[in-house]
């Protein structure tokens, strides 16, 4: 408890005393001017007892000796901190940012005029200056401290997100010269004479050109949807999902293709409803079912793949969705790495199977999992099959802020 001595004592004491009703009138101005809910802003509990502390401790410090600063207080300054990556993490901007800690001195220097007049304080100039100097440095040093650290947080993704860029782009680039090369040899050979007369050569050469081209196209439709889901500058577009619908249309998009390879799909008829991005949830599942069925085992007299869910995870809020085949299986060492951009587990056995991939399918599941909050894990065993548990939310989690997808 402050001592109410003076003027500075008793607006100090009586800042404190009212932390959470200034906080609330700060909210409510945020509401008024600001482009933003405030339940987006501070959307937890921990975070909605920051503001309190700190407008406590402006508080304190209008007590403060003469020659110290708020900045010297270590757990006010965290505090900021955690603001400013908060504010990172919901994509805000440093104008945003600014505006909000100049509306929480309007607030403070506000309440100090209504109390001076509600309880007849009559300062003298030196000390009402003195304690509107203190107020304005404490709010324009927490304001730099949320603003350093927003701004530390924005240069360390830009980075990371470019080096993610030259990593991707170094990876599409060896992915595409591999069968541009063999098409452009290809090409070549369907002029020399030797090839043109030979039925067998000039068939051998037409289905590596079919086969090369096909790759192309898949590449590069999977790039393209790598770029639709990091240009979407909004976040997730949430709408209510039956996942049975879903499952059902991607089985009739993959018949052709489970057909050719004597791939059953089963759909369970117990999925539930999800509020969920349905054009990542459709992308989640049309990669684990294609990559279900280009890797089921010939060996096998009935190959599958079926969708069903997990009744053994209860996780109140959550749902596991269960994509699980008898196909050839993923060796422990690659259950990790098979998320990864441009890796496949069986890259080996392409000519042996009749095969052939990008390996972007897992990568674009996992980034999407990770965008609408949820997490996935693989279960393995080689000659036996493979099972992909996906952890989703029945509804999105509004504390979360989606990420956009990196490169």
């Amino acid at each position: 408890m402050l001592a109410a001595e003076g003027f500075t004592g008793i607006v100090s004491q009586r800042m404190a005393a009212e932390a959470i009703s200034l906080s609330a009138a700060w909210f409510a101005r945020l509401n008024e001017l600001l482009p933003v809910d405030v339940n987006d802003v501070f959307p937890s509990d921990q975070i909605l007892d920051h503001i309190p502390s700190l407008i406590e401790e402006i508080a304190h410090y209008l007590q403060a000796p003469g020659g110290e600063e708020i900045a010297a207080n270590a757990a006010v300054i965290d505090k900021a901190r955690e603001l400013g990556v908060l504010r990172h993490q919901q994509q805000a901007s440093v104008h945003q940012l600014l505006r909000e800690f100049e509306l929480l001195g309007d607030v403070l220097e506000g309440f100090i005029v209504a109390e001076s007049a509600r309880l007849s304080l009559t300062p003298g100039p030196a000390e009402c200056f003195d304690v509107v100097r203190r107020l304005t440095r404490a709010t324009r040093s927490l304001m730099r401290t949320t603003v350093d650290t927003f701004i530390a947080e924005y240069t360390a993704a830009l980075q990371e997100r470019n080096e993610r860029l030259k990593t991707f782009n170094r990876m599409a680039s060896h992915e595409l010269r591999t069968p541009l090369g063999t098409l452009l040899f290809a090409a070549a050979a369907l002029d020399q004479p030797l090839v043109r007369k030979d039925p067998e050569r000039l068939s051998r050469v037409a289905e590596a050109i079919r086969g090369n081209t096909q790759r192309l196209a898949r590449l590069v439709e999977n790039l393209q949807r790598i770029v639709r889901l990091a240009e979407s500058p909004d976040g997730p577009n949430l709408q209510q999902i039956e996942v049975g619908l879903l499952a059902g249309d991607i089985r009739s998009q993959t018949e052709d293709m489970a057909a050719a390879r004597g791939v059953q799909i089963r759909i369970a008829g117990d999925l539930p409803k999800l509020v969920i991005d349905p054009a990542r949830l459709e992308l989640i599942l049309i990669n684990l079912i294609s990559n279900a069925i280009k890797y089921c085992d010939p060996q096998k007299a009935d190959p599958f793949v079926e969708v069903t869910t997990d009744l053994v995870d209860e996780t109140p809020g959550t749902v596991t969705l269960v994509v699980r085949d008898n196909g050839l299986g993923v060796p422990d060492e690659q259950q990790q790495a098979i998320f990864g951009r441009f890796t496949r587990a069986h890259a080996h056995l392409d000519d042996e199977h009749g095969i052939s991939g990008s390996g972007l399918g897992l990568a674009i599941v996992a980034e999407c999992v990770e965008a609408v909050g949820g997490e996935i894990r693989c279960a393995s065993v080689v000659g036996e099959g493979t099972t992909f548990f996906v952890k989703l939310p029945i509804e999105p989690n509004p504390s979360q802020a989606a990420p956009a997808p990196a490169f």
